[in-house]
């Protein structure tokens, strides 16, 4: 009986650190409804299915143990298909992607959300406020330690501070990052 007790107890312990080797990856109403309930930043990754550097950053950054703790402490997390067709509600506007050719391989039309959010690149990481405004996109393949100094600035609005160039270089300068490979 005590081996059985043993037994279930380090399988659920599994079960828990398990559910948190993972990003809690979320639709955009999705996050935009928990924000009215518990306000909390965005975090969108904006992909697409032909993308490699969007694969990498899946396979090499958000499976990142110090990425997956920051994001789903910090952040609702929003999986977004740049050239899909979810239907987005934001800001009182209803974004699809009506040409849209679901037997096309390869490149699609891009979602007209991504496009309103002005994303011109693959992978795009979009930041947004707690009351859903608009942050910033970051476009590209961010390893963990470069995206760290962002996940950070706008986590703690130390970009609200940050109003010329050189700021921005001190505060990169200045940035000590401690997330591991």
């Amino acid at each position: 009986m005590k081996n059985l007790i043993i037994l279930v107890l380090v399988f659920f312990g599994t079960v828990h650190v398990s559910a948190q080797d993972q990003i809690k990856w979320m639709t955009m109403n999705e996050a935009l409804a928990a924000q009215k309930v518990k306000p909390k930043k965005i975090i969108m990754d904006a992909y697409t299915s032909w993308c490699g550097p969007c694969k990498l950053m899946d396979r090499n950054t958000f499976a990142n143990k110090d990425v997956i703790a920051y994001i789903n402490n910090y952040y609702y997390a929003v999986k977004f298909d740049a050239e899909g067709t979810e239907q987005v509600t934001y800001q009182d506007t209803q974004y699809g992607n009506p040409n849209h050719q679901a037997d096309k391989r390869g490149r699609n039309s891009q979602h007209d959300f991504a496009r309103a959010l002005k994303i011109n690149g693959y992978p795009s990481l979009v930041f947004f406020k707690e009351d859903s405004g608009l942050i910033q996109p970051i476009v590209g393949y961010h390893p963990p330690q470069n995206l760290e100094i962002y996940l950070k600035i706008f986590a703690k609005n130390d970009y609200l501070k940050l109003t010329t160039i050189e700021a921005w270089d001190a505060y990169q300068k200045d940035f000590k990052g401690t997330f591991e490979n």
